[in-house]
């Protein structure tokens, strides 16, 4: 039986005479001696609480409230991940805990410990399921790259809406917004501003935001196509408050439809690319910049510059540190900025130039075929110091390949230098061992080529630093000596460059950004090197793919050598290697690629038959067609050649899916029977070639890094109905096979692109006086001294196409929102010109502009700055070989001929016959097949006039190894008895 109370009172107050074992018990002592009998007292007289009680006990579970709170805040993040219901009053607790005290604090105590009861016997169930269904939709793991990466927050944009003037007062309405970009998250909150101060937000999920229109007039402007309903869609048009906003924005967008993307594999990557030469001296602790590309020209916004990219490349020249060392201070940079394990999947080196190539971890397994080589330019081309390394490989189904050189030194050494480049190109072995006809500018999908490339300034020390210091870096553009042969197509024939917006990187005072150095004193004598962009990123990529360019700067704040670093970062298109889901076509589903017919023009005194090698990944191996069937020349240095459809095989690709074919390109070699050589190459993408009628196609021909005549002719690709089913695309959506062109999301649309070819158009696509939507006046083109920045590969369609039958074209301006409610979707593109290219929503244009003309060929104004706009479409039908006339400007003499050079100053220079002159006269026959064309504008004149001296021109194939002076070209490390016998052993 139980004792009564009061006897349990008096054993206790027996037991208080003796010590306290704890603190705890000596509080409950106290209670019962003394605030026992107040609680007593309060309950005689009625009531219903006992304070001191309550009292007693908060000050007995004051560390344990203090424990449970550090438990749970503990517990808070699992709770968030995988209980997302305990998550709120676990959350909602720890902030009450705070601010509550007395009864509460004791009733907070209580319910705090039964969410703790209930999280903690729950929390594993749960977090077991939740993992079990990530297995089942993901079976393998999540990448470490996934599981460790820097979490992106939300970023904020603030926008103003674009539209008419007369909607204004219709909408009644602020026009601020803010687009906040949720990442990890995967939605797009459209918030606008409304009165007193409230705020009306729409919130788009990934899979609803359609396309990025980019505005290329309004460089800050950016139309998003949202999906409303089914095939239902809204345009809004945005103005950022830079470009550079912009920029980041889109980085982001498309970043989020990666990351939610139902597709296994990537459309797109993002690659960086660094050059520096070192200058002998190792790098300094942190090169961060480098790799954040901060610092001075086009630089990423600071929301995306901790976004890690995909693949980081890293040339550099005078790299004194060992292989090892350098690659494994490039991971830890990179782990230190972007928390990820870099892989490095290649390095070459040739003496004292690196290249590194590093991919994030997630990737490694989609890198093969790994190429590397490297190719001496030093003296005689058997020393390493100049020269160049190079790395190639296929990332899933896309080749890649990239450059790093150190070209000659010294301001007047431009001809070494172009023949330098040309070496380069004939002789670095990289990439597919059977596209050996093909030199390394057309062997890749996208080949990036930077260095040291030690192009100068060619203008007088003073006036270039008093344009420095005035940062008005245009005027020294154009003296550029790289831009200069560039323009005269004697090196990177069709290679881009972004524009330049930051400082010479070199000569400057070590340790120091501030002051040039351009005065050096060496054996030879004091050597003046003037400030220059020596260091340089260039690519050329194949026609119709996607590449743009996001940065292009160098850092300001890594002053260890005598060269600043540059950096540029890419967003880069890829494919991946597709498997049939319907297998081998039968022969019913079969296609097949069908020319109709081929014409060329090659540069070559010969007369021998000519046919066809046709090579593509998409082919089980290389094709010929027979030997020509027409050729015809008014000028003894020139050949037409002609094939009609019974000389050129039909080509049976090796899978038939739509889907596949769009990602395939087609190379072409033309050569001679008589010695199989190869007398000009070409590339062709297919994707625009597909429909059930022929379409044209006219580029120009390459060998050796010259330009060596043009080809045009007409193919089509035909696809079975039961292969034309295609996947959304994160970017270069094809309008042309689908209902709904908005079925390709976010992918980027170039608007108000002058389109100079309109003219060349046919009339089916020309609008009509009578059309609802007015044209809108066509662009200006650029000042004659205006930099061009060169077009992405996405945004320069080959040519236009027609409409299939039952499609309608509608137009959509560029100024102001529209809305599409009736499903249609978008099926054309009004662009500066006024045409309106109706399944073609952004094919580019030609990836060539035509030749430019010699002195005397055509009316010529006088000589204009660099760089000079190039018109989008030459036509070949309008240009015509001048007729051999022994009488004329130009003394035929010998003439050109394979593998020889005019002798003498009074003889015919090669290039004065070149393709450069076919703009006068290569025919005056329309293509066969086609219908009349309207006349296009006549082409722009770019580069200077050819004149008939061996300094303006040279020769193809390459003329003898150029004679100058070699002490300069000694590495310096090399002593002065050591260089005195190499020069004697040389000469």
């Amino acid at each position: 039986p139980a004792l009564p109370l009061n006897s349990l009172l008096l054993s206790v107050w027996a037991s208080c005479s003796a010590p306290a074992a704890n603190g705890l018990s000596t509080i409950s002592h106290e209670y019962l001696k003394g605030s026992y009998a107040l609680d007593l007292e309060a309950v005689k007289q009625g009531a219903c609480s006992l304070p001191h009680l309550n009292k007693t006990l908060v000050a007995s579970c004051k560390r344990l409230n203090g424990e449970v709170d550090k438990v749970l805040s503990g517990l808070e993040i699992l709770s968030k991940v995988f209980d997302q219901q305990s998550a709120f009053m676990v959350s909602k607790m720890i902030q009450q805990s705070v601010n509550q005290g007395g009864d509460q604090e004791l009733e907070n105590l209580v319910t705090k410990l039964a969410i703790l009861k209930d999280l903690l016997s729950s929390i594993e169930k749960k977090a077991l399921k939740a993992l079990q269904d990530i297995s089942l939709t993901s079976p393998c793991s999540p990448p470490l790259s996934m599981r460790h990466s820097k979490a992106i927050p939300v970023q904020a944009f603030e926008v103003k809406l674009d539209v008419y003037l007369a909607e204004l007062t219709k909408i009644g309405k602020s026009q601020k917004h803010t687009l906040s970009v949720d990442v990890e998250g995967g939605r797009l909150v459209v918030m606008k501003k409304v009165k007193d101060s409230q705020e009306d937000w729409t919130t788009f999920t990934h899979d609803k935001i359609r396309q990025l229109i980019k505005s290329q007039r309004v460089q800050n402007k950016l139309g998003i196509v949202f999906e409303k309903e089914k095939d239902k869609s809204q345009r809004k048009d945005f103005i950022f408050a830079s470009a550079k906003k912009r920029e980041a924005f889109c980085q982001l967008l498309q970043l989020m439809k990666n990351k939610h993307s139902n597709q296994d594999e990537p459309d797109m990557i993002s690659v960086f690319i660094g050059t520096w030469n070192m200058g002998s001296v190792p790098a300094p602790k942190s090169v961060a910049s480098w790799v954040l590309c901060r610092g001075l020209g086009k630089t990423l916004d600071e929301m995306t510059v901790t976004i890690p990219h995909d693949l980081y490349v890293f040339g550099t020249q005078e790299n004194s540190v060992c292989d090892r060392e350098w690659v494994e201070s490039l991971r830890t940079t990179l782990k230190e900025q972007t928390e990820l394990d870099y892989k490095p999947i290649a390095v070459q080196t040739l003496w004292n130039i690196k290249i590194a190539v590093l991919v994030k971890p997630e990737h490694e397994n989609r890198i093969s075929h790994v190429g590397v080589s490297s190719v001496k330019t030093g003296i005689a081309n058997t020393l390493g110091n100049k020269g160049a390394v190079g790395v190639s490989f296929m990332f899933n189904g896309t080749s890649f390949g990239f450059v790093n050189c150190h070209l000659t030194s010294g301001n007047e050494k431009i001809a070494r230098r172009n023949q330098n480049y040309l070496d380069i190109l004939r002789l670095l072995s990289l990439g597919d061992k059977q596209l050996s006809s093909f030199d390394i500018s057309l062997r890749f999908t996208h080949l990036f080529w930077l260095g040291d490339l030690n192009y100068r300034l060619d203008m007088d020390i003073q006036e270039i630093l008093n344009y420095i210091n005035r940062k008005e870096f245009e005027p020294l553009l154009k003296v550029d000596q790289l831009n200069l042969e560039r323009e005269k197509n004697k090196v990177f024939l069709r290679f881009a460059e972004e524009e330049i917006s930051y400082p010479p990187t070199y000569r400057y005072e070590r340790g120091s950004r501030d002051t040039y150095v351009w005065q050096k004193q060496k054996a030879t004598g004091m050597r003046t090197n003037v400030p220059s962009w020596c260091d340089r990123i260039l690519w050329k990529s194949y026609p119709e793919t996607h590449i743009v360019c996001n940065s292009y700067g160098c850092t300001d704040d890594i002053v260890t050598s005598d060269h600043s670093p540059v950096f540029a970062t890419f967003e880069v298109g890829v494919t991946s290697q597709f498997v049939s889901k319907k297998g081998l076509p039968k022969s019913s589903e079969q296609a097949y690629i069908e020319f109709e017919s081929i014409e060329a023009i090659v540069k070559t005194a010969s007369r021998t038959k000519f046919f066809i090698e046709f090579y593509s990944t998409c082919l089980e191996e290389f094709k010929k067609s027979y030997e020509n069937d027409s050729q015809s020349s008014d000028n003894v240095n020139f050949l037409r050649v002609g094939w009609s459809n019974k000389q050129l095989t039909t080509l049976k690709p090796l899978l038939s899916e739509i889907e596949y074919l769009q990602d395939q390109h087609l190379l072409l070699t033309v050569k001679s029977l008589d010695g199989y050589e190869s007398y000009g190459e070409c590339v062709l993408a297919l994707k625009s070639m597909i429909g059930s009628t022929a379409q044209q196609f006219h580029t120009y021909l390459s060998h050796r890094g010259e330009e060596t005549g043009n080809i045009r002719g007409s193919m089509r690709v035909r696809v079975p109905s039961e292969r034309m089913g295609t996947r959304e695309r994160l970017y270069d959506g094809d309008p042309s096979v689908s209902k709904n062109s908005y079925n390709n999301p976010a992918y980027y649309i170039l608007e108000g692109v002058p389109n100079q070819s309109a003219a060349a158009l046919s009339p089916e696509l020309l609008p009509s006086p009578s059309s609802a939507n007015p044209p809108t006046a066509k662009a200006p083109l650029p000042p004659a001294g205006a930099r061009t920045k060169p077009p992405t590969a996405a945004s320069v369609p080959s040519h236009p196409r027609r409409p299939t039958a039952g499609h309608t074209v509608r137009t959509i301006s560029e100024e102001g929102p529209s809305e599409d409610d009736g499903g249609a979707g978008l099926t054309g593109v009004q662009v500066g010109g006024g045409a309106v290219v109706g399944s073609t929503l952004n094919r580019p244009p030609p990836d060539f502009p035509p030749p430019p003309l010699p002195k005397g060929a055509l009316e010529m104004v006088s000589e204009a700055p660099f760089p000079k706009p190039r018109p989008a479409y030459p036509d070949v039908a309008e240009v015509r070989i001048p007729a051999a006339n022994p009488g004329a400007q130009f003394g035929i003499g010998e003439g050109f001929r394979r593998g020889g050079g005019g002798g003498g100053a009074g003889a015919l220079d090669d290039q004065s016959c070149s393709v450069l002159q076919m703009a006068k006269t290569l025919s005056e026959s329309e293509f066969s097949g086609q219908p009349p064309r309207a006349p296009s504008a006549p082409p722009h004149l770019r580069g200077q006039g050819l004149g008939l001296g061996l300094d303006t021109c040279r020769t193809f194939p390459p003329r003898n190894p150029i004679t100058e002076s070699i002490a300069e070209d000694l590495p310096e490390e090399v002593g002065s008895r050591t260089g005195q016998y190499l020069e004697m052993l040389i000469l």
